[in-house]
This record gives structure tokens, C-alpha cells and sequence, in this order.
């Protein structure tokens, strides 16, 4: 059941800050979800085991949290085509689009979770924040 309800709660965003764009409201709902459940205790798997973030994912979400993020991490079309472009072979959806020959490390995409493929020692990885919240917060 969470499809229906994170979609409502994407629409709902989209309604109050139609500037936002689908990657900044993915951002809000992310980054003010919490990992207890709505009773306030940690949220548990299909076995009452103690969840993990690979069970939970961003966690158990907060409309009323998303609707003033703070902060978000946005991204555009062609950051996901440059993504695309690093992460496969290069078989776009988007045949007008040609990757570049640099091509930006897949981990780099401004995305509000790390995925770091093959990590052997340490790396790091470049997020950009945008500032959206209300002018007390800033």
C-alpha cells in the first residue's frame, strides 16, 4: 500500500510548491521520513526483526514534514541522462540526447541516498542542497 499513499503525498507537494520539481519532492519525502513506525518504535521486518535501511528504505514518510523539507537535493532531466550514461552501456530512452566522453561518476548523481558500486577503500561523493524552506530557516 505505500505506492498509493507516496503518490497522493507527491501530488499533494506538487499542489503547494508547483515549482518543486519530481526529483525535489522525491527529496522532501526522503529526507523527513522517519525509521520508527507511527506508534514511535523502530520499524521491524517480516520477521520482527529490527529493520534496515535495505528493508525500510527512506523510512516511514511524513506529509506534513515533506511539505517544509529544509533543504532537497535536486536534480535535472539531463542528470539522469548523464547518469544513465555512466551507469550502462549507453542505451538511452532519449536518442537525441549523446553522452559526453567525461562522463560523471554514477555515484555523483545529486540523489538524497548513496549507492557506490564495487567500493574497495574509501571515495568520495559531490551532493548539491537547495535551500527551499521558510525564511526562518535560513
Amino acid at each position: 500500500m505505500a505506492c498509493p499513499h507516496v503518490a497522493a503525498v507527491a501530488a499533494l507537494l506538487k499542489a503547494i510548491h508547483p515549482d518543486w520539481s519530481s526529483a525535489a519532492i522525491r527529496s522532501a519525502i526522503m529526507t523527513t521520513a522517519k525509521i520508527t513506525n507511527n506508534v514511535g518504535t523502530q520499524i521491524t521486518n517480516s520477521q520482527g526483526n529490527i529493520a534496515t535501511p535495505f528493508d525500510y528504505g527512506a523510512g516511514h514518510i511524513q506529509p506534513s514534514k515533506a511539505d517544509d523539507p529544509g533543504l532537497v537535493y535536486n536534480a535535472s532531466y539531463n542528470d539522469y541522462l548523464l547518469f544513465l550514461c555512466s551507469s550502462s552501456s549507453g542505451n538511452l530512452l532519449d536518442p537525441s540526447f549523446k553522452c559526453p566522453q567525461n562522463l560523471p561518476s554514477p555515484s555523483d548523481l545529486n540523489y538524497p541516498s548513496l549507492s557506490i558500486a564495487h567500493l574497495q577503500g574509501s571515495t568520495t561523493v559531490k551532493r548539491t542542497v537547495t535551500n527551499v524552506g521558510t525564511k526562518s530557516s535560513s
